[in-house]
């Protein structure tokens, strides 16, 4: 495994519960600002392996973007099992929820 997906791996695994962070916001922290859809691919195929919180991974506008007629529909329940809010049209206020690991 490459450093780019090292370091997403443990920005991942360290995302605590209740707050969450973007595809971009990982790949930046990680050291490629445009690997937001590496950092996708990277859930995709290690959640699992690595037991990463895929759940606390959004999109930057602040939404799910799983279908939410299959796994979408389990990440607002393990979301709202942590306390965060989800709006009617299935929004995340990104700014109350997001975790910025630099600034805690």
């Amino acid at each position: 495994m490459n450093e780019f997906s090292n370091e997403c791996i443990k920005i991942i695994s360290s995302i605590p519960k209740g707050k969450v962070m973007s595809y971009g916001q990982i790949a930046i922290l990680a050291g490629s600002p445009r690997g937001a859809r590496q950092v996708v691919r990277l859930l995709h195929s290690s959640s699992d392996k690595y037991r990463l919180p895929w759940h606390r991974v959004i999109n930057g506008q602040g939404k799910i973007s799983l279908d939410l007629h299959s796994d979408g529909e389990l990440q607002v329940q393990l979301l709202e099992s942590e306390g965060i809010e989800i709006g009617l049209i299935g929004k995340i206020d990104i700014n109350k929820y997001r975790w910025n690991p630099d600034c805690q």
